[in-house]
């Protein structure tokens, strides 16, 4: 079913444009991360993790404002069910066993007729913090390599594997730079959200390469731009309901999912339209512009000799 008619949109002539965005949207991450730095959460700076459950059923709003109150306190909520709680707590200048004993004198306070009984109480250091560190960037290297073979075995060409990677380095550091830029805390969640990112552009991009790549046999009198132009034209539709329905899932989770998730869906919801906008504006363009200077080069030599 087609809902809309195939447009006629100048991708190649506007490109710079397109160009110019990115490049804004880069330094305005690039910012951020340099002025502001990272709040990097439990999972990267290190800190404590307790488990604590009650004889009777608790509200994580309560819990949640009674921990605001302890100023310079950096924590995260889970719930366990209707009787229980996990408190995440960033590493501060207190010890393990004080910061344990703070905490559970708020929760006595909010909930002084109830016995709390504390589950377990784990202390991440920086050595863990570091290794998750290592490894999310060998998550993305990993996937970031496999992109580049998989994209260059099935178009016979390295440019592509090249230019879609690139692509996802430019979804993936934007989307970053805005969540530093709101000061949102970089944890293991935001590394699922980039990771689903990367699945959802590439998939994007490679649709449009494809239809790129079947309008160079079909079309093969028309010059490149205008391959390309076509080609993005006639996917604009389906990756418009694509985006849209990535879009209101994302929104959903951001503003019904609780706290716990709500980073996931906003990184989910920025992603979604970064990786629209390159996968339409960015990628196809690029590749011109790679093919372009290439052949003015390969005249350039042929004019010498």
């Amino acid at each position: 079913m087609q809902f809309f008619k195939t447009p006629k949109i100048d991708f190649i002539g506007k490109r710079y444009v397109a160009f110019t965005i990115s490049i804004i949207l880069i330094l305005v991450g690039i910012c951020a991360v340099a002025i502001k730095g990272p709040n990097y959460g439990i999972d990267f700076s290190g800190g404590i993790l307790m488990q604590f459950s009650f004889d009777k059923e608790i509200q994580m709003d309560v819990i949640r404002q009674g921990l605001a109150s302890q100023e310079g306190l950096n924590f995260e909520l889970q719930s366990t069910g209707k009787n229980g709680v996990i408190i995440r707590v960033k590493k501060t200048n207190q010890s393990q066993d004080e910061m344990a004993k703070n905490i559970l004198s708020v929760l006595q306070s909010k909930y002084s007729d109830s016995q709390i009984t504390t589950d377990r109480v784990e202390y991440v250091g920086p050595a863990v913090g570091k290794h998750l560190t290592k490894q999310a960037m060998y998550a993305f290297s990993f996937v970031f390599i496999g992109i580049i073979v998989y994209v260059a075995f099935r178009f016979k060409s390295a440019l592509w594997g090249v230019v879609g990677v690139l692509a996802l380095i430019h979804d993936t550091f934007i989307t970053f730079g805005l969540m530093v830029a709101m000061d949102k805390q970089i944890d293991l969640t935001l590394v699922a959200a980039l990771l689903t990112i990367v699945g959802y552009s590439i998939n994007n991009t490679i649709v449009v390469f494809d239809r790129i790549r079947e309008n160079l046999r079909l079309i093969a009198k028309e010059t490149f731009a205008t391959t390309i132009n076509i080609s993005i034209n006639g996917v604009l539709g389906r990756s418009v309901i694509t985006s849209l329905t990535v879009a209101f899932v994302s929104i959903i989770i951001l503003f019904m999912g609780g706290e716990v998730i709500s980073d996931f869906g906003l990184a989910l919801f920025i992603g979604n339209i970064i990786g629209f906008f390159s996968s339409v504006f960015v990628c196809g363009p690029l590749t011109y512009e790679w093919e372009k200077r290439k052949r003015d080069r390969f005249k350039k030599n042929m004019g010498k000799k």
